[in-house]
Parts: C-alpha cells; structure tokens; sequence
C-alpha cells in the first residue's frame, strides 16, 4: 500500500462587500466639477500565486441561473484608492486605455429590459449598431448579457425568461483570459451551452465570421449602460487604464459551469495602476470596455487586451441615493 495522497482543497469563502472607505479624497475644481475621489477595491494580496493560465487554487462553481457559489482559494485584500473623474481627462480610447464613453440614446423601457425577448430582440441590434460604429468591425455579435442591482439581487429579481439579476461587481476583475477568451470565441462557434444567452439553434457565431476572426482580428466588447431614468448615484462603475496593468500582476478564477470551464483574471495591486469613472453616468450613455483582443499585447500586439473593472463605493453618492441598475452586453467583434 503506498503512501496516502492528500488532495489540495483551497478554503471555501465569501465574496467581497463592497466597502465606503475611510476618507472620502474628494478635489474638486474651480468649477465645482470632482476631480477624484477615494474608492476600495479587492484585489488579492501580494502572496497570491500570479499566473496566466488556470492551476485549479482559485475557482467558483456556476449555476444555470448565473449565480456563483462560494469562492475557493481567494486572498481579498482591500485597497483604498484615487478614482479619477474620466469626463476631465484625455479622451478615453477602447484600442489604448481599453475603454471609451458614447452618447447613444435606448428605446427600450427600463420595465422592458426584465424581459429576456425584449434584451434579445430589441435591444441587442442597438448595441450592435453602436459597437460597429465605434470600432469598424465588419461583424458584431452579442452573445450575453447580465442585469445588475444590489437591491435586485438581494430580492432574487429575475429576468422574465432569462437569468437572476445579478449584484454590482466589488472585485478587481476582467471576464477573459489568455487562454479563457479564445476558447470562447471557439465556444460560440459551437451549439449552445447550458448557460448561454443566445439559446437559438445553431452557434452564436456563424462558421464564416469565426473563420474571419481565425484569419484576422477578433475581439470582445462590452457595452454597459445604466438603465434607470435618473444618472448613476451608488456603486458607480471604475475602470483601470489598460496600459498600467501589467501580466505580474495577474491570477485565474476558473468560473466552473456545469458543461464548460470560464475563466476571469483576477489582479494584485500595483502602484502603477490608475483608476477612471463617469460620474453621474446617464441612461443615455454606453461604457464600451474592452475585455479581450486577439491583436491585444498578451499576444505580441500593441492595441490594449483588457480593462481590469469594478464597482466601488463613491463618497460623493447621497446616502439614499437610487440603487444603480445596470445592464451589460457582451459582444464578439470581428474584422477583416
């Protein structure tokens, strides 16, 4: 009889709350405009082990109603920043600093988008309007999307015919990997999986657009929009410029589905890191953020991969400031 194999099981724990923090770092301008403000945001802690690719320490299980369960192997430290207004800054470009604001007006009722047919039928050929304008790609093709509201989420709000509402996001975060994004893109080539979006017959993608992308370009876009009627009060949306974000600094969240493995990178804090926000984000306003390209520079290219993102707690938000709801849709770009 050999020796007993222990299996190495990393702890299971929470995921993060999103923390006030402990001074507000409020400048603003002789106009009046905020200039910064102070945000925490959860990294993980210098000892963490960085790599690009998954090793099985730090993952989450998915269920078919995008919930996540508890997180293994995760080492949250929480890092109080400077959060810099974005309107007062050089334009923001989605190929440079991985993200760029647009003025682009919705017909979609806030009520309607609860209803999955509404998100899929009417709202994604919005975004892919949008998106081909601001980036030139020949295709665009929407594949998934997420409602976000910390009240939604607490009263497991649910989209009529689709997923839970899911809460804003308090963790320094990016949806793609170095391996993650590409068998994605190949993914949606493919027959649905469980946890899809588009649950149409046949693949997402059309055998001829993947092929192009396979040959050219491809990329994924996210478009964010707040939902409500009035500007964005609480848990605003910060984004990293993608150009202080280095490859040390990053780690893999395997997202385990039932019928697939996802993959997120997760980050140590850096001093080089500079954080943006919009404040008071209107309904009228997309945030296109960049969340993986194939001519990105963790593939030898010199246009941006990714925006690390999060939500934080803004100091400047009223204390009953209306809770943000948010929607987000995931694009596949691809040019030729």
């Amino acid at each position: 009889v050999g020796p007993e194999v222990v299996l190495f099981r990393p702890a299971a724990m929470s995921w993060p709350e999103i923390q006030a923090p402990s001074q507000p770092g409020i400048k603003r301008n002789l106009q009046g405009d905020v200039m910064c403000v102070h945000g925490v945001f959860n990294y993980q802690k210098p000892t963490v082990e960085r790599t690009l690719v998954r090793n099985g320490k730090l993952y989450t299980n998915r269920d078919t109603s995008g919930s996540d369960d508890q997180i293994c192997g995760a080492q949250w430290s929480s890092e109080e920043l400077v959060v810099r207004n974005a309107r007062l800054e050089e334009p923001f470009q989605l190929d440079l600093q991985g993200f760029e604001l647009h003025r682009c007006p919705t017909a979609v009722a806030y009520e309607d988008f609860f209803l999955e047919e509404n998100i899929l039928r009417r709202y994604y050929p919005e975004v892919v309007g949008l998106v081909k304008n601001a980036t030139g790609a020949k295709y665009v093709i929407p594949f998934d999307h997420n409602i976000r509201s910390a009240s939604g989420k607490s009263s497991e709000k649910q989209i009529s015919g689709g997923a839970k509402v899911q809460a804003p996001a308090g963790l320094v975060h990016n949806d793609y990997t170095l391996t993650g994004g590409p068998l994605r893109f190949e993914l949606l080539a493919q027959p649905p999986k469980i946890n899809d979006s588009v649950k149409d017959a046949g693949p997402a993608i059309p055998k001829e657009v993947y092929d192009a992308g396979r040959k050219g370009r491809w990329a994924i876009v996210n478009a964010w929009r707040n939902i409500r009627d009035r500007p964005v009060e609480v848990y605003p949306f910060a984004l990293m410029d993608a150009r202080t974000a280095s490859q040390k600094d990053l780690c893999v969240l395997e997202i385990r589905y039932a019928d697939r493995i996802g993959e997120n990178y997760f980050a140590a804090s850096s001093p080089e890191h500079r954080w943006y926000y919009y404040p008071g984000i209107a309904r009228e306003e997309v945030i296109l953020l960049k969340q993986w390209d194939s001519e990105g520079w963790l593939h030898g290219g010199q246009k941006s991969n990714f925006t690390l993102h999060s939500a934080f707690k803004d100091p400047t938000s009223p204390e009953e400031g209306e809770d943000r709801v948010s929607c987000e849709v995931r694009c596949v770009c691809v040019w030729e």
